[in-house]
């Protein structure tokens, strides 16, 4: 039983209908529908699929992540993925991964961590240098120094907070709309049932559109930071 608005984000929230088991089956989805076009013939809903694919795709071949093997499969299969959970959370009684931030940063922290290991590995003094901005006074090089090193830090802090905070946000606006719409039903006028249901609707495509934005956002920012890894 939901006890309040913030109980959707209860993971062992055991609601009527409950579909936790969704999210596995989308991850299986994902999987298929990006390697699908290896062992089948292509379909005519894979154009869609493919709209996608080059949209994060195009991305990477204007990083220098084009250079790392395997990177392109990466992050259009975690666009991908990222849309599929952003938009299952639209569904009713469906529990929303990216909106808990265990999920966000379990999928930041490790692409961060990795492109951070692999330049120490590649090119250690080049990590180095890149703490120390060109022409800085010398004075304040240790403090450039701790800056940049702090900056690099919080990268999947901001990464991961960034995609919960806009699922999260946009789930308990839906959430307070439809509670009112409920309540509109028995309670008052036609006029306010209508406007609550036309505000409703239009939030929801507008949700469509933050879950396809937040996903590219999301690959986009892993994409830029891998240009900073050492040529």
């Amino acid at each position: 039983m939901l006890v309040d608005i913030f109980s959707s984000f209860d993971d062992n929230n055991q609601v009527f209908m409950s579909l936790y088991m969704l999210m596995w089956v989308f991850s299986l989805i994902t999987i298929v529908l990006f390697s699908s076009f290896y062992w089948v013939s292509s379909p005519r809903w894979l154009s869609l699929i493919s709209v996608f694919k080059d949209t994060a795709s195009s991305q990477v071949f204007r990083s220098f992540g084009i250079n790392m093997g395997g990177f392109v499969n990466i992050i259009t299969g975690l666009f991908l993925f990222l849309i599929l959970m952003n938009m299952s959370g639209l569904v009713p009684y469906v529990f929303s991964p990216t909106s808990h931030l265990a999920i966000s940063l379990s999928l930041g922290l490790p692409l961060w961590l990795t492109l951070i290991v692999s330049a120490i590995f590649y090119n250690p003094s080049s990590v180095v240098a890149g703490l120390l901005p060109m022409g800085a006074p010398a004075p304040l090089n240790p403090f450039l120094v701790i800056i940049e090193t702090v900056s690099i830090m919080v990268r999947p802090i901001t990464l991961s907070v960034r995609l919960t905070a806009n699922m999260s946000a946009g789930h308990i606006v839906l959430t307070l709309i439809g509670n009112y719409l409920t309540a509109s039903f028995f309670m008052s006028s036609v006029f306010s049932m209508i406007l609550l249901l036309f505000i409703q609707v239009l939030y929801t495509v507008f949700e469509f559109g933050i879950s396809l934005i937040q996903a590219y956002i999301f690959c986009l920012l892993i994409t830029l930071y891998s240009d900073e890894h050492p040529h």
